[in-house]
């Protein structure tokens, strides 16, 4: 029997032996990412610790550094350490609270200087390691929003420069589209314009939880809605007209009736 042989057959039983979930910790945040945060709100992140069965925390730590830079600081902000893991952060506005398979940093009165890439660091009772990042920046209103016309395809194109969660609605003439007028793209951005020729103005919307703004292509006016309304203006002109008429007529007739009265009183005086 070879050497190689009788090392396999000695150490494979101790891969039995050893328990199942000794696999090494890992540590998760749990919010989608990136995080963004409406200045003067409140910062949540939660993390998830996943031990083995012989591992145990002894210490965390929540940090912060910039997004870019050549050489980003990293600035502590708060620290859980010993067998009950107590807390403590490193400014009133900044809260933590740790167990052993969760912790969850909070900082109340976010401000602009608060954004950066968050790291969460756990240590076992051995001095091991690992941790997890989550990036968070500040949530923006919507800016310049503009509508450009594909002409080959018959579609308006709805623009936004860098506002955060852009949702977009479109309006016809100051109203809702319909299917007569067109079709709404499933992400709001494209109206493919249905109605022909393509006439009127489209506006599209755009709004998050800061606000909206709104940008309007204007086409060619709609030649029967100019032809409708002049027939409208004249008609209500005619009415006008012929009121005045009659009210005019019956004064008239009325004078006459007492002037003939008047001239009969005296005949027969």
């Amino acid at each position: 029997m070879d050497l190689q042989y009788f090392l396999c057959w000695r150490v494979a039983p101790l891969f039995f032996l050893m328990p199942c979930g000794l696999q090494s910790m890992s540590v998760h945040i749990l919010s989608e990412q990136p995080v963004h945060v409406i200045p003067g709100s409140r910062l949540v992140l939660k993390a998830r610790i996943e031990l083995g069965p012989l591992e145990e925390v002894s210490m965390v730590t929540w940090e912060r550094e910039p997004e870019t830079g050549i050489a980003p600081v990293r600035v502590r902000l708060a620290t859980c350490a010993g067998r009950s893991l107590k807390c403590a952060g490193t400014r009133p506005t900044v809260d933590v609270n740790t167990e052993q398979q969760e912790t969850t940093l909070q900082i109340n009165r976010y401000s602009r200087e608060d954004g950066g890439v968050y790291a969460v660091t756990v240590t076992d009772h051995t001095g091991a390691t690992t941790t997890a990042h989550c990036i968070v920046r500040e949530y923006e209103a919507v800016h310049h929003v503009s509508v450009s016309i594909n002409v080959s395809h018959s579609s308006l194109v709805c623009g936004e420069a860098w506002g955060t969660d852009p949702s977009f609605s479109w309006l016809y003439e100051r109203a809702a589209i319909t299917t007569t007028v067109g079709k709404i793209s499933n992400d709001g951005t494209t109206l493919v314009v249905t109605m022909t020729p393509i006439c009127g103005h489209f506006t599209c919307m755009v709004s998050n939880k800061l606000g909206y703004n709104t940008a309007t292509y204007t086409a060619a006016p709609c030649e029967g809605r100019g032809t409708t309304a002049a027939v409208v203006c004249l008609v209500l002109l005619l009415l006008v007209a012929g009121v005045l008429a009659f009210l005019l007529w019956r004064k008239h007739r009325h004078n006459n009736r007492g002037e003939r009265l008047h001239e009969h009183l005296d005949d027969t005086i």
